[in-house]
């Protein structure tokens, strides 16, 4: 057995792995770069060694560095996790060049499947079904054109060596071909290096069914029975589930013989994962059912299979690499119950999935599930990596079940000042699609406006935090002036008023909300405001949550020099990097006009003029680092 392991990798499939060796006793070691310094995995390991400057390029994508830490710190084997240098052949096999054990499959059988082409014509070859399509190597413009008329539309380009949603370009008519498959090769050769392209058939209702397969060293290759990942935006999973809503057993044997076909087709050891793309527009079926890809590693989503099997796939993955045989057959393996997982984001869902990023100053997970995660209260979400701040995984009898549990842990998380995503999770699990399981890859985008419109405080709420104002501003004068106390939340103002006959009302937006309304002379100065677990205060802001949302409240009397698009303020919506300036101090600017560019997350995000108007104030600066909040430009309105 390993004795020592290095992880190539950081977060929470650090602290994962960490987790489970700790378990079967064996030492780790961590790396970490700059903004990882302090890091929940680097304080968990045994060991830990810097390896570089904050982006990934010169650290974590650093495979000499890695392979330099392991053999410093006496580490035998390295545990790549997933994403980084997971899937890079050459990174495996320099591994093995230095003596190390990979936790991973062999080099040739990541090169097999790593190229898109090769590895479906290798399917073919196997007896494993693929979806219709073209995977010549004529990539002229007119040869793709043409096999793409004859498969017939819609079609999907997809870059050869592509990955995470790169490179790919749904076309629903022939005469928007041309322009597809340029942006896609562009797209293409930036990320990858390799401008080739395949063609594959569009399916109008897709689900999106995984199998887990492991191998060992000794010819051994089972399956894990399926996971559903078809809740994806812009093809990145957002909820994944085992088993898969809808599959019956008939259908399931036949998915599943086919990923360990497609296994033993590449020799493979280790923990992988077989993608299909489904037809589901009647229902699923094995005659519906094509292969798409090879993940060769650990999924993300791989607690799920986890959880209905019983079974610990990093122990298994320590176990082969350590030479020894699969610990169960196939024939031992069973499904119990049901389990989701959601991925909890750094995000805003309301302004476009915009990251957010900074301290976490307050973090509640919900204890009745299993969280996954790489951050404490009081960590960091640095802008330099994937915001996710845990997955939030539930396993209960059935799907009814788990997708309730799973409901309740999205209202149950709690954060603060970073924004999540928790409430579209709860959306997305209530909402009746996909509580029938009739969904599909598309689900998130056919309802996209209901499940990211922007949550809204309930009354209860409303009375809760103006309550707190009340008790807050008892004894302060300044707060009772004119016997009214104002709130800020957002762009909206909430006024509350202490009439003569000491009864206090809630207005918002200039409307009462009458469900608040009570007697002041109850209470006295003296009274205390017991502060619930779902509240955090700071010096400034009261922020109550609801549903998976946080929302702030603030005195009026504290931000009244503070500006807002409204006013022709154009503010910093998260930190992050000018890349370009596109207006002076004086230019006549029309509405929806870009003003500043800010890169963030490896994302550009455009500032645009609210409406017509004269750059009165410029405060940005190509090349600047700037803080959430910050006023980067005013617009004063045309006369």
């Amino acid at each position: 057995m390993i004795q020592s392991l290095l992880i190539a990798n950081r977060g929470e499939i650090a602290c994962r792995i960490i987790r489970t060796a700790r378990a079967m006793g064996i030492r780790t070691v961590a790396v970490y770069s700059d903004a990882d310094a302090q890091a929940l995995h680097v304080r968990q390991a045994d060991e830990a060694v810097h390896i570089g400057p904050s982006p990934a390029r010169e650290s974590y994508l650093v495979g000499e560095k890695i392979i330099a830490a392991a053999k410093q710190t006496g580490a035998a084997a390295i545990h790549p996790g997933y994403g980084f240098l997971s899937e890079n052949a050459d990174f495996a096999q320099a591994v093995i060049d230095a003596g190390l054990v990979w936790v991973g499959p062999k080099p040739d059988s990541i090169r097999a499947m790593g190229l898109k082409d090769a590895a479906k014509a290798r399917m073919i070859a196997a007896g494993v079904p693929v979806t219709p399509g073209y995977l010549g190597e004529d990539q002229s413009p007119e040869r793709l054109q043409a096999e793409s008329d004859a498969i017939g539309y819609p079609v999907l380009i997809k870059a050869v060596a592509g990955g995470g949603g790169k490179g790919m370009r749904r076309v629903d008519a022939a005469t928007d071909f041309q322009d597809a498959l340029a942006s896609c090769q562009r797209e293409a050769a930036s990320s990858f290096g390799d401008d080739r392209v395949l063609i594959e058939k569009y399916i109008l209702s897709p689900r999106h069914i995984e199998v887990q397969v492991f191998g060992d060293s000794h010819g051994n290759v089972v399956h894990l029975f399926e996971r559903d990942c078809s809740l994806q935006r812009r093809h990145q999973k957002v909820i994944e589930e085992a088993p898969a809503p809808g599959m019956d057993w008939p259908t399931r044997h036949a998915i599943c013989t086919a990923a360990v076909r497609a296994a033993k087709a590449v020799d493979y050891v280790g923990a992988g994962t077989i993608e299909f793309i489904a037809d589901a527009s009647e229902g699923l079926r094995a005659d519906r059912i094509w292969f798409m890809e090879m993940n060769t590693r650990l999924q993300v989503e791989h607690p799920v299979t986890e959880e209905i099997t019983g079974v610990d796939l990093v122990e298994w993955q320590l176990r082969v690499a350590s030479g020894e045989k699969l610990p169960k057959a196939q024939g031992e393996l069973k499904i119990d119950g049901w389990a989701m997982e959601a991925r909890l984001y750094a995000e805003d869902p309301a302004k476009g999935f915009l990251p957010s990023t900074g301290k976490l100053d307050y973090l509640y997970l919900p204890q009745e599930a299993r969280i996954e995660t790489g951050v404490q209260e009081g960590d960091t979400i640095s802008p330099f990596y994937d915001p996710m701040i845990a997955k939030i995984v539930v396993h209960r009898a059935d799907r009814d079940g788990a997708r309730k549990a799973l409901a309740e842990g999205c209202d149950g998380t709690c954060c603060a000042p970073v924004r999540t995503n928790a409430w579209f999770l709860k959306r997305l699990v209530e909402h009746p699609v996909f509580a029938s399981g009739q969904i599909s890859t598309g689900f998130i985008g056919a309802f996209s406006d209901e499940l990211t419109a922007p949550p809204e405080p309930s009354p209860l709420l409303l009375q809760e935090a103006a309550e707190r104002l009340i008790f807050d501003n008892w004894d302060e004068p300044s707060g009772w002036k004119n016997r009214t106390l104002d709130l800020k939340r957002g762009l909206t103002g909430f006024r509350l008023n202490r009439p003569p006959e000491t009864r206090v009302s809630l207005y918002l937006d200039g409307n009462p909300l009458p469900t608040f309304a009570y007697d002041l002379a109850l209470y006295d100065s003296a009274a205390v405001y017991e502060v619930s677990s779902g509240t955090y205060y700071d010096s400034r802001e009261a922020t109550y949550f609801e549903g998976g949302a946080a929302f702030a409240f603030t005195r009026f009397a504290d931000v009244s020099q503070a500006s807002t698009a409204g006013d022709g303020a154009m503010l910093a919506p998260m930190p992050g990097r000018i890349t370009a300036v596109e207006v002076a101090t004086g230019d006549s600017v029309a509405k929806g006009q870009r003003l500043v560019t800010l890169e963030a997350m490896k994302m550009e995000h455009g500032l645009v003029a609210p409406f017509d108007g004269v750059v009165a104030e410029l405060n940005a600066v190509a090349g600047a680092q700037v803080s959430e909040g910050t006023l980067l430009v005013r617009i004063e309105k045309s006369e």
